[in-house]
């Protein structure tokens, strides 16, 4: 499993189609909280479990899902 200090400020987060999600804002507890300030993010700040990680390869969270799965199943932050 992947460990949450892997997971650093501003990694690009990409699905298994090697689209871009959007960028890590910070790691809280078992969700990463990705960048409001990120056109691919609907500028607000959306919430995807640390489960969602297939791995970490130098500055990309690379997840086990695609792009558009992920969208679809994030979660708003209110």
């Amino acid at each position: 499993m992947i460990q949450p200090s892997e997971i650093r400020e501003h990694m690009e987060v990409v699905g298994s189609d090697g689209g871009h999600v959007g960028r890590v804002d910070h790691v809280m507890g078992e969700e990463i909280e990705l960048a409001k300030m990120d056109a691919a993010a609907g500028l607000k700040h959306h919430m995807i479990p640390l489960s969602w990680v297939d791995h970490v390869e130098e500055d990309k969270v690379c997840l086990n899902m695609t792009k558009d799965a992920a969208k679809d199943a994030w979660r708003d932050k209110h």
